[in-house]
Protein backbone atom coordinates (compact mmCIF):
# COMPACT_ATOMS: atom_id res chain seq x y z
CA UNK A 1 0.00 0.00 0.00
CA UNK A 2 1.15 3.50 -1.02
CA UNK A 3 0.55 7.08 0.42
CA UNK A 4 -2.41 8.49 -1.33
CA UNK A 5 -2.03 11.27 -4.00
CA UNK A 6 -2.94 13.90 -1.23
CA UNK A 7 -1.24 13.20 1.74
CA UNK A 8 1.96 12.90 -0.41
CA UNK A 9 1.76 16.16 -1.75
CA UNK A 10 0.75 17.76 1.49
CA UNK A 11 4.38 16.46 2.89
CA UNK A 12 5.78 17.80 -0.25
CA UNK A 13 4.56 21.03 -0.23
CA UNK A 14 5.36 21.36 3.40
CA UNK A 15 8.84 20.39 2.95
CA UNK A 16 9.68 22.34 -0.21
CA UNK A 17 8.13 25.61 2.41
CA UNK A 18 11.22 24.85 4.56
CA UNK A 19 13.66 25.70 1.86
CA UNK A 20 16.31 23.05 2.85
CA UNK A 21 19.70 23.60 0.96
CA UNK A 22 19.94 20.98 -1.34
CA UNK A 23 23.17 19.38 0.82
CA UNK A 24 21.26 18.88 3.77
CA UNK A 25 19.21 16.28 1.50
CA UNK A 26 19.16 12.61 2.30
CA UNK A 27 15.90 11.18 0.94
CA UNK A 28 16.15 7.60 2.04
CA UNK A 29 13.83 5.03 3.76
CA UNK A 30 14.17 3.65 6.58
CA UNK A 31 13.65 0.42 8.00
CA UNK A 32 10.59 -0.17 10.46
CA UNK A 33 13.15 -2.73 12.42
CA UNK A 34 15.45 0.45 13.23
CA UNK A 35 12.15 1.79 14.77
CA UNK A 36 11.27 -1.37 16.75
CA UNK A 37 14.71 -2.01 18.02
CA UNK A 38 15.35 1.61 19.41
CA UNK A 39 11.87 2.95 19.93
CA UNK A 40 9.61 0.42 21.17
CA UNK A 41 9.52 -0.25 24.82
CA UNK A 42 6.78 -2.66 25.35
CA UNK A 43 5.07 -5.13 23.06
CA UNK A 44 1.96 -3.06 22.29
CA UNK A 45 4.22 -0.42 21.09
CA UNK A 46 6.25 -2.95 18.66
CA UNK A 47 2.45 -3.91 17.51
CA UNK A 48 1.92 -0.12 16.89
CA UNK A 49 4.54 0.33 14.76
CA UNK A 50 4.50 -2.74 12.64
CA UNK A 51 0.62 -2.30 12.16
CA UNK A 52 0.63 1.32 11.86
CA UNK A 53 3.44 2.80 9.88
CA UNK A 54 3.63 2.28 5.91
CA UNK A 55 7.08 3.75 5.47
CA UNK A 56 9.84 5.78 7.06
CA UNK A 57 11.81 8.64 5.22
CA UNK A 58 14.67 10.11 6.05
CA UNK A 59 14.19 13.73 4.56
CA UNK A 60 16.94 15.56 6.09
CA UNK A 61 19.81 16.03 7.98
CA UNK A 62 20.76 19.73 9.06
CA UNK A 63 24.03 19.97 10.46
CA UNK A 64 26.45 22.76 10.72
CA UNK A 65 28.26 21.67 7.51
CA UNK A 66 24.79 21.66 5.69
CA UNK A 67 23.19 24.64 6.64
CA UNK A 68 25.45 26.49 7.68
CA UNK A 69 23.99 26.84 11.59
CA UNK A 70 26.20 26.46 14.78
CA UNK A 71 25.75 23.30 16.51
CA UNK A 72 24.54 24.18 20.58
CA UNK A 73 26.21 22.90 24.09
CA UNK A 74 24.85 23.31 27.55
CA UNK A 75 24.44 21.52 30.95
CA UNK A 76 20.85 20.09 29.66
CA UNK A 77 21.35 18.89 25.74
CA UNK A 78 23.73 18.69 23.14
CA UNK A 79 22.05 19.60 19.46
CA UNK A 80 24.56 18.71 17.23
CA UNK A 81 21.86 18.11 14.03
CA UNK A 82 18.18 18.19 13.12
CA UNK A 83 16.13 15.40 11.48
CA UNK A 84 13.81 15.94 9.42
CA UNK A 85 11.27 12.88 9.43
CA UNK A 86 8.25 11.42 7.22
CA UNK A 87 6.12 9.16 8.55
CA UNK A 88 3.52 7.60 5.95
CA UNK A 89 0.91 6.26 8.62
CA UNK A 90 -1.50 3.09 6.91
CA UNK A 91 -5.06 3.54 7.63
CA UNK A 92 -7.10 5.38 10.07
CA UNK A 93 -5.37 5.52 13.27
CA UNK A 94 -7.31 6.66 16.89
CA UNK A 95 -5.52 9.90 18.24
CA UNK A 96 -4.25 8.33 21.07
CA UNK A 97 -2.76 5.88 19.17
CA UNK A 98 -0.69 8.45 16.30
CA UNK A 99 0.44 10.38 19.48
CA UNK A 100 2.20 7.73 20.92
CA UNK A 101 3.67 6.72 17.47
CA UNK A 102 5.01 10.23 17.25
CA UNK A 103 6.42 9.94 20.98
CA UNK A 104 7.83 6.61 19.46
CA UNK A 105 9.09 8.08 16.88
CA UNK A 106 10.73 11.16 18.63
CA UNK A 107 12.17 8.87 21.20
CA UNK A 108 13.73 6.66 18.87
CA UNK A 109 15.83 9.42 17.38
CA UNK A 110 19.32 11.13 19.46
CA UNK A 111 18.78 13.88 17.43
CA UNK A 112 15.47 16.97 17.47
CA UNK A 113 12.94 15.63 14.85
CA UNK A 114 11.18 17.78 12.29
CA UNK A 115 8.24 14.74 12.27
CA UNK A 116 5.59 14.73 9.47
CA UNK A 117 3.00 12.03 9.80
CA UNK A 118 0.80 11.44 6.82
CA UNK A 119 -2.78 9.69 7.42
CA UNK A 120 -5.41 9.78 4.06
CA UNK A 121 -5.44 13.89 3.42
CA UNK A 122 -4.46 14.93 6.34
CA UNK A 123 -0.42 15.57 8.19
CA UNK A 124 0.21 16.03 11.68
CA UNK A 125 3.66 18.02 12.16
CA UNK A 126 5.11 16.85 15.51
CA UNK A 127 8.34 18.57 17.14
CA UNK A 128 10.18 17.52 20.59
CA UNK A 129 12.92 18.99 22.58
CA UNK A 130 15.63 16.45 23.77
CA UNK A 131 17.81 16.82 26.61
CA UNK A 132 20.23 14.25 28.89
CA UNK A 133 19.06 12.18 30.99
CA UNK A 134 19.29 12.50 34.57
CA UNK A 135 20.70 9.53 35.61
CA UNK A 136 21.98 7.66 32.78
CA UNK A 137 25.13 8.75 30.94
CA UNK A 138 25.06 9.79 27.31
CA UNK A 139 21.55 8.68 27.00
CA UNK A 140 18.94 11.48 25.44
CA UNK A 141 15.78 11.96 26.53
CA UNK A 142 12.39 13.78 25.39
CA UNK A 143 12.28 17.04 27.53
CA UNK A 144 8.99 17.74 28.13
CA UNK A 145 6.13 15.70 25.47
CA UNK A 146 5.97 16.24 21.91
CA UNK A 147 3.93 19.42 20.22
CA UNK A 148 1.77 18.30 17.54
CA UNK A 149 -0.48 19.41 15.56
CA UNK A 150 -2.73 18.23 12.32
CA UNK A 151 -3.47 20.27 9.43
CA UNK A 152 -6.43 18.61 7.78
CA UNK A 153 -4.66 19.92 3.98
CA UNK A 154 -2.56 21.78 2.56
CA UNK A 155 -2.58 23.93 -0.47
CA UNK A 156 -0.84 22.16 -3.32
CA UNK A 157 1.70 25.16 -3.81
CA UNK A 158 2.46 28.00 -1.78
CA UNK A 159 0.74 30.79 -3.25
CA UNK A 160 -1.06 29.13 -5.88
CA UNK A 161 -4.02 30.82 -6.71
CA UNK A 162 -6.67 28.24 -5.20
CA UNK A 163 -4.14 28.03 -2.06
CA UNK A 164 -7.25 30.57 -0.27
CA UNK A 165 -9.70 27.86 -1.20
CA UNK A 166 -7.33 24.75 -0.23
CA UNK A 167 -6.46 25.85 3.49
CA UNK A 168 -6.99 29.27 5.96
CA UNK A 169 -5.30 31.73 5.41
CA UNK A 170 -3.66 30.76 9.29
CA UNK A 171 -2.50 27.48 8.15
CA UNK A 172 -1.22 29.38 4.54
CA UNK A 173 0.82 31.81 7.10
CA UNK A 174 2.13 29.02 9.12
CA UNK A 175 3.36 26.87 6.38
CA UNK A 176 5.01 30.19 4.94
CA UNK A 177 6.84 30.96 7.95
CA UNK A 178 8.35 27.58 8.32
CA UNK A 179 11.15 28.78 6.50
CA UNK A 180 14.54 27.85 7.28
CA UNK A 181 15.48 31.66 6.51
CA UNK A 182 13.16 32.99 8.55
CA UNK A 183 13.90 31.04 11.80
CA UNK A 184 16.67 32.09 13.95
CA UNK A 185 20.41 31.39 13.06
CA UNK A 186 22.00 31.33 15.88
CA UNK A 187 22.29 28.08 17.03
CA UNK A 188 20.36 24.72 15.71
CA UNK A 189 18.50 25.04 19.39
CA UNK A 190 17.39 28.58 18.79
CA UNK A 191 16.36 27.29 15.10
CA UNK A 192 14.67 24.39 16.19
CA UNK A 193 12.98 26.47 18.90
CA UNK A 194 12.25 28.81 16.07
CA UNK A 195 9.93 26.01 14.27
CA UNK A 196 8.44 25.31 17.65
CA UNK A 197 7.17 29.17 17.80
CA UNK A 198 5.43 28.36 14.63
CA UNK A 199 3.58 25.34 15.64
CA UNK A 200 2.32 27.40 18.70
CA UNK A 201 1.21 30.60 16.93
CA UNK A 202 -1.14 28.24 14.62
CA UNK A 203 -2.30 26.61 18.13
CA UNK A 204 -2.99 30.52 18.96
CA UNK A 205 -4.36 31.15 15.71
CA UNK A 206 -6.57 28.10 16.05
CA UNK A 207 -7.82 30.19 18.90
CA UNK A 208 -7.76 33.44 17.95
CA UNK A 209 -8.39 33.51 14.22
CA UNK A 210 -5.56 35.08 12.91
CA UNK A 211 -1.83 33.83 12.77
CA UNK A 212 0.94 36.04 14.08
CA UNK A 213 4.72 34.83 14.40
CA UNK A 214 6.45 35.41 17.70
CA UNK A 215 8.83 38.62 16.74
CA UNK A 216 10.78 37.69 20.13
CA UNK A 217 11.76 35.04 22.35
CA UNK A 218 9.45 36.61 25.10
CA UNK A 219 6.65 36.92 23.32
CA UNK A 220 6.77 33.13 22.26
CA UNK A 221 7.03 32.42 25.60
CA UNK A 222 4.51 34.73 27.03
CA UNK A 223 2.29 32.74 24.27
CA UNK A 224 3.38 29.38 25.35
CA UNK A 225 2.36 30.04 28.89
CA UNK A 226 -0.97 30.85 27.43
CA UNK A 227 -1.63 27.78 25.45
CA UNK A 228 -1.03 26.00 28.74
CA UNK A 229 -3.22 28.24 30.73
CA UNK A 230 -5.49 27.40 27.87
CA UNK A 231 -5.48 24.00 27.84
CA UNK A 232 -5.43 23.88 31.94
CA UNK A 233 -8.53 25.95 32.00
CA UNK A 234 -10.52 24.46 29.31
CA UNK A 235 -10.26 20.72 31.66
CA UNK A 236 -11.37 22.65 34.68
CA UNK A 237 -14.34 24.11 32.49
CA UNK A 238 -14.75 20.00 31.21
CA UNK A 239 -14.26 18.90 34.99
CA UNK A 240 -17.37 21.48 36.37
CA UNK A 241 -19.75 20.58 33.38
CA UNK A 242 -19.43 16.98 34.48
CA UNK A 243 -19.41 18.27 38.50
CA UNK A 244 -22.65 19.78 37.67
CA UNK A 245 -24.14 17.58 35.86
CA UNK A 246 -24.38 14.92 38.28
CA UNK A 247 -25.37 17.04 41.04
CA UNK A 248 -28.59 16.61 42.41
CA UNK A 249 -28.37 19.35 45.21
CA UNK A 250 -29.90 22.74 43.89
CA UNK A 251 -27.07 24.57 46.25
CA UNK A 252 -24.22 23.13 44.97
CA UNK A 253 -25.18 23.43 41.27
CA UNK A 254 -25.41 27.28 41.48
CA UNK A 255 -22.01 26.73 43.50
CA UNK A 256 -20.72 25.00 40.53
CA UNK A 257 -22.53 27.64 37.64
CA UNK A 258 -20.85 30.24 39.30
CA UNK A 259 -17.44 28.25 39.71
CA UNK A 260 -17.73 27.40 35.64
CA UNK A 261 -18.50 31.09 34.81
CA UNK A 262 -15.12 32.11 36.70
CA UNK A 263 -13.22 29.49 35.00
CA UNK A 264 -14.66 30.91 31.56
CA UNK A 265 -14.17 34.45 31.88
CA UNK A 266 -10.28 33.89 32.89
CA UNK A 267 -10.29 31.41 30.04
CA UNK A 268 -11.76 34.18 27.82
CA UNK A 269 -9.20 36.90 29.55
CA UNK A 270 -6.24 34.49 28.67
CA UNK A 271 -7.54 34.18 25.02
CA UNK A 272 -7.54 37.81 24.60
CA UNK A 273 -3.84 38.03 25.73
CA UNK A 274 -3.32 35.35 22.52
Amino acid sequence: MTASPASTLSAQTLIQALHLPEGCRVDQRVPKKLLLENGAPTVADKRLITEAIEEIQWVAALKPNTIGVPDYRDELREYLEIAVLAVTVRGVVKPASQSRLAELVHRAVPYPVLLLMMEGQSLTLSLAHKRWAQNEADKVVLDGSPQSLTIPGLPPEIGAPNAAEAATAAESAFVQSLSIMRQPQVTLYALYQGWVDCLQALLAARLTGSYQASTTPEQAAKRRQALADCERLEAEISRLRAQAAKEKQLARQVELNLMLKRVQAELAAVRGAL
